[in-house]
């Protein structure tokens, strides 16, 4: 069972953000992950939908780049699991970079974001992309759980 808490710091909201819809797909992510196990745990994520203006500070507080960025993650520790449910940590996602970003890619806001969301899950569960090997890894699942959610390139 996943615990979704979702912050908006933004004033318009896309109609394609149906918490169930985002659950679905973030519990999608954790069964992708974990198979059968993830039935018997809780996950707690929290989420927050901001602004380029909101995250540059964030990027340049926790990051030292003083530059909007589209999706930041912030992995808690494993200390932070406390009994039965699994804390997995915050993402924060610019709306103004996800529009952006998909204006320059040339598809819809919702599949932005939910790149950017998929991107952000897979940092928490150790996914990196500093090296050419594990980029090829993290870049293959994000296609297999964007196209299981018809999220697929143009």
């Amino acid at each position: 069972m996943l615990e979704l808490d979702i912050t908006y710091e933004i004033e318009k909201v896309d109609e394609f953000f149906d918490e169930d819809k985002i659950t679905e797909f973030v519990s999608f992510i954790l069964e992708k992950e974990f198979g059968d196990e993830v039935q018997e745990k809780e996950y707690y994520l929290s989420l927050m939908i901001t602004t380029n203006e909101a995250i540059r500070k964030i990027n340049r507080e926790y990051r030292d780049k003083d530059m909007p960025t589209d999706v930041i993650s912030f992995a808690y520790n494993e200390t932070e699991n406390i009994g039965p449910m699994n804390m997995l940590g915050d993402i924060v996602i610019s709306m103004d970079r996800v529009r952006e970003q998909s204006s320059e890619y040339g598809h819809s806001d919702e599949r932005e974001f939910y790149y950017v969301l998929c991107h952000g899950m897979l940092h928490l569960l150790g996914y990196d992309h500093i090296e050419e090997e594990d980029k090829k890894v993290m870049r293959k699942r994000e296609e297999e759980i964007l196209e299981k959610f018809n999220y697929v390139r143009n």
